[in-house]
C-alpha cells in the first residue's frame, strides 16, 4: 500500500482555471469533467486558488438574485487551497480525507500544477490494492 504513489492516480488531463474566467465557464468545466472543484491558476500554472461547486452555487444565487451580472472565479475562489506533492504515499492522503477536507486535491511541483486527485480515485484505488475489487482505473461519477 506504501508504495501507492499520488502520481499513479492522479488525472492530467484536465484543464485548470484560470483567474479572470466566468463562473459560468467555470461551472461548465466543473459539470464536464465530472469533479467538485478544480485549482484555479495563473499562465505559468502556478496555483493560486480552489473553486468548488458549492463556491459556485452560493455566488450564482447571490449574483441571480441581486442582478449583479456574472462574477469571475477571482470573486469566489478559495486562495489558500491544500496541495500535494506527486510522490506522495496515497495511504498518507487518504488518511486525511474527512469531512470538511477537501474532495480533490491539486497536485503541484514546486507550486506549479502538474494533475489533480479526486476522493473517487483514491477510493478506487484503495479498493483495488486491498480487496482486488476490479474497477476501471478512474471511477466515473456518472
Amino acid at each position: 500500500m506504501r508504495s501507492i504513489k499520488v502520481s499513479d492516480v492522479m488525472w492530467n488531463h484536465i484543464e485548470p482555471i484560470r483567474c479572470g474566467t466566468p463562473l459560468t465557464k467555470v461551472v461548465k468545466a466543473l459539470l464536464e469533467n465530472h469533479v467538485t472543484g478544480l485549482p484555479v491558476v495563473d499562465a505559468q500554472r502556478q496555483v493560486l486558488g480552489f473553486v468548488s461547486e458549492q463556491d459556485c452555487i452560493h455566488a450564482l444565487l447571490v449574483s441571480n438574485y441581486h442582478c449583479e451580472g456574472e462574477p469571475l472565479v477571482d470573486d469566489v475562489m478559495f486562495k489558500e487551497p491544500v496541495t500535494i506533492t506527486a510522490d506522495m504515499a496515497l495511504v498518507d492522503v487518504a488518511q486525511n480525507l474527512g469531512h470538511g477536507k477537501p474532495k480533490v486535491y491539486p497536485v503541484t511541483d514546486h507550486g506549479r500544477l502538474i494533475g489533480i486527485v479526486t476522493r473517487s480515485a483514491i477510493l478506487a484505488e484503495l479498493a483495488r490494492a486491498g480487496c482486488g475489487i476490479t474497477l476501471p482505473k478512474f471511477a466515473r461519477a456518472d
